[in-house]
């Protein structure tokens, strides 16, 4: 799933291999997907996006956005796009394709449900897209620990630090994926309450926020995803399916991983105290 160090990344990879190119072909659909989920009707998007020239793109949270002389095209969640110099190697199976006059191409394909949005420039009103483009994200100067403290004192209810870090998109692009280290390094347990967090423990996890997205982020991305050239990213997780059951490389304890809220969670109890 795309969260912020991958939205980072391949936007910032777009920007310097696609801007200039023009679409020449677009496709949407080509294998149906009942969890790509499209804004409108997307058979305009082949009317909307032939002959626009690519300007740029940028992230917003965990959303890349690919900016076209009058459009903007927003991918999300497990919506993963990938870029394609061989004919060749064009995938048979994708929700969706941008095909260049350079014969270079880009492909989407969903992995478990995916957002694809087009809009002219300036006019996604859409919720999601507006709570990601408007919020404070880990990556900004703006993004403080009274920030932080501000976020759950606003919310003035009983949470985990799971349900407060990655639900709700109080910080976009800060997901399940993401969370698991973050927690890890703050020593703090994914089911631990909020509300029994002390002031050293508030400023503990700020750090550990803004340290661990940082590193994921200038690394290209985690290893157990993958950028705009179908390359792994270069922060090797400590809390994921790479690492489950082995040693913490901290305190040599197991990995382990549990169901909770939904998702799965991993943790080292002799890491995470809290």
């Amino acid at each position: 799933m795309l969260e912020l160090p991958e939205s980072y990344t391949i936007a910032k990879q777009m920007e310097e291999t696609l801007k200039g190119k023009i679409i020449s072909y677009v496709e949407v659909l080509h294998t149906p997907h009942k969890f790509a989920f499209f804004h409108g009707k997307v058979e305009n998007c082949k009317d909307c996006l032939e002959g626009q020239r690519i300007i740029g793109a940028t992230y917003h949270g965990g959303m890349i956005q690919l900016n076209t002389e009058d459009y903007m095209i927003v991918f999300a969640d497990g919506a993963r796009p990938q870029y394609y110099e061989d004919k060749k190697q064009f995938p048979k199976k994708h929700q969706f394709c941008l095909q260049f006059d350079d014969e270079t191409a880009l492909y989407v394909s969903i992995q478990m449900y995916g957002i694809i949005h087009v809009f002219l420039q300036g006019e996604d009103t859409e919720g999601y897209y507006v709570s990601s483009s408007t919020k404070i994200t880990p990556l900004m100067e703006e993004f403080t620990l009274e920030h932080l403290k501000g976020l759950f004192q606003q919310e003035n209810k009983k949470m985990s630090a799971k349900a407060f870090l990655a639900t709700q998109q109080r910080i976009p692009g800060l997901g399940n994926g993401a969370l698991q280290d973050i927690l890890w390094d703050a020593g703090i347990d994914p089911r631990f309450p909020m509300q029994d967090m002390t002031e050293e423990d508030w400023e503990i996890l700020y750090q550990s926020i803004k340290k661990r997205m940082q590193m994921m982020a200038e690394q290209g991305g985690r290893d157990t995803e993958k950028d705009l050239f179908g390359n792994k990213g270069s922060y090797i997780t400590q809390l994921s399916k790479n690492s489950l059951y082995e040693p913490c490389m901290r305190c040599g304890q197991e990995i382990h991983k549990a169901n909770y809220m939904g998702g799965t969670i991993y943790f080292c109890e002799g890491c995470q105290k809290k």
